[in-house]
C-alpha cells in the first residue's frame, strides 16, 4: 500500500489544529507534497515548519493542481468556497477530502452530488463526528439493545460564540463572524450534531423547529430548538444555543432514554459515556476524545488503496446539510418539514395519513 501524496488547499486553523496532527500521526501513510493558501505567506510559514521547499507553495490552487505528483487534495476553505474549490479539484481529476458542510446552500449541495461520477474522482466529506469514538460507541450500544428500544433523546449544545470571538479560536475568524452564507454558526457547527444524530438513529421523517432571532451576523438565532421524528420512531429534542453559558453541572449534554436504560454523554471531551440500567446497575464506557480526524483520514487512506469504502460520501453528507436547511426553513415558515423524502408530502396527504391512523380525526 503506497503513501498518498497529499496537497492542501487552505493552511489555516482547521488544517494546523485538526487535520495536520492526524496526518502527522499517519506519516507512514501520507506525504505532504504541496500547499496552497490565499495568503501565500501563511502557507510559506507552514512549509518552513515541515521543511517543504518553496517551489511547492502556491496562492493559486489552479496552478497547484497542474502538478503531476498529487494523489489527493485536502480542502479546508471557508464554507462559501467549498463547492467552487471542490469542483475545480474534481475537474483536475484529483481525488479529494473536503471539510463540512459540503456547500453553503441547497443548490450547490445538489450540484456537489454530481462531481464524483462526472469527473470520476473519489470524494470524502470530513464530517469527523461520524468517525468519532464516542458516537460510534453510542451507536453500538443503541444497536445492541442494551438499553432496550429507544423512546426519545435530548441533545443540548450550548456554546458562547461571543465569548470566543476575541480569543485564539475558530470564532475569531472573520468569515465566521461575518459569514457570506445563510445559517452562520448553525450551519457551521450544528451540522456536526445533526450528523451524529443521524449516524446513531438513521433517516429522519420530519422536523419542527423554532428560533429566537438576533441581529448578530454570526448566527441568525440566539437559539434554535427542534423536535425531530426519525423514521424508526425515535423522537428527539435538539437545542443549539450559540450565545449562552451552561452554569449548572453536570451539563444536560446528550441523553438517550430507552425502555431498559439510559445513555449519557456530558460532552465530546469528557472521555466517558455513562450507561445506566433500570435494574440499578450501570457502566462507564471510555472513549478517546477528538479521534474523528485520525479515523477519517485513515479511512480515506484505506479507501484510496482499495481496502475499504469511503464511509462519509457526498451523498451521506448531503442528508446532513439538507437537514440543517430544513430546520432553518421550519423556523422561518413555522411549518413541519419532511426531511428524507424524495417528494415532500403535501398537507392534504399528511391529513389523509393521520386520519387512517386516528379515525376520530375524520
Amino acid at each position: 500500500m503506497k503513501k498518498i501524496r497529499l496537497a492542501v488547499i487552505g493552511t489555516g486553523m482547521a488544517w494546523e489544529r485538526l487535520h495536520y496532527p492526524a496526518i502527522k500521526e499517519l506519516e507512514d501513510k501520507y506525504e505532504i507534497v504541496a500547499l496552497c493558501n490565499r495568503t501565500r505567506k501563511d502557507a510559506e510559514e507552514f512549509a518552513k515548519k515541515i521543511n517543504l521547499s518553496m517551489d511547492r507553495v502556491y496562492d493559486d490552487y489552479n496552478e497547484m493542481l497542474k502538478r503531476q505528483d498529487i494523489d489527493a487534495v485536502d480542502i479546508l476553505v471557508p464554507i462559501e468556497s467549498n463547492y467552487t474549490v471542490s469542483e475545480a479539484v474534481a475537474k483536475a481529476g484529483k481525488d479529494f477530502i473536503c471539510e463540512k458542510p459540503l456547500a453553503a446552500n441547497r443548490e450547490e449541495a445538489k450540484k456537489y452530488l454530481e462531481l464524483s461520477k462526472k469527473y470520476n474522482v473519489r470524494i470524502m466529506i470530513a464530517e469527523n463526528y461520524r468517525y468519532s469514538d464516542e458516537y460510534n460507541k453510542i451507536r453500538d450500544i443503541v444497536n445492541s439493545g442494551k438499553i432496550g428500544d429507544v423512546v426519545y433523546f435530548i441533545k443540548n449544545n450550548i456554546s458562547c460564540f461571543p465569548c470566543e470571538m476575541t480569543k485564539d479560536t475558530f470564532a475569531a475568524t472573520e468569515w465566521r463572524q461575518h459569514p457570506k452564507f445563510y445559517g452562520g454558526a448553525f450551519l457551521d457547527a450544528a451540522v456536526h450534531d445533526i450528523a451524529a444524530m443521524r449516524h446513531i438513529f438513521g433517516a429522519v421523517e420530519c422536523v419542527q423547529a423554532f428560533g429566537k432571532p438576533q441581529a448578530e451576523d454570526f448566527n441568525p438565532y440566539v437559539s434554535v430548538n427542534a423536535h425531530i421524528l426519525f423514521k424508526n420512531g425515535v423522537i428527539g429534542y435538539y437545542t443549539y444555543y450559540t450565545s449562552g453559558i451552561e452554569t449548572q453541572k453536570p451539563a444536560v449534554g446528550f441523553r438517550i432514554f430507552g425502555t431498559k436504560g439510559e445513555i449519557y454523554l456530558e460532552d465530546k471531551t469528557c472521555g466517558i459515556i455513562n450507561v445506566s440500567y433500570h435494574d440499578g446497575t450501570s457502566e462507564l464506557v471510555n472513549f478517546i476524545p477528538e479521534r474523528g480526524f485520525y479515523n477519517e483520514l485513515l479511512n480515506y487512506y484505506n479507501a484510496i488503496n482499495g481496502t475499504e469504502q469511503i464511509s462519509v460520501t457526498p451523498e451521506m453528507e448531503y442528508g446532513d446539510v439538507k437537514m440543517v436547511f430544513d430546520i432553518l426553513d421550519s423556523v422561518s415558515f413555522r411549518e413541519i418539514i419532511y426531511v428524507d423524502e424524495e417528494e415532500p408530502k403535501r398537507r392534504l396527504e399528511i391529513a389523509d395519513d393521520e386520519a387512517k391512523i386516528h379515525p376520530f380525526l375524520q
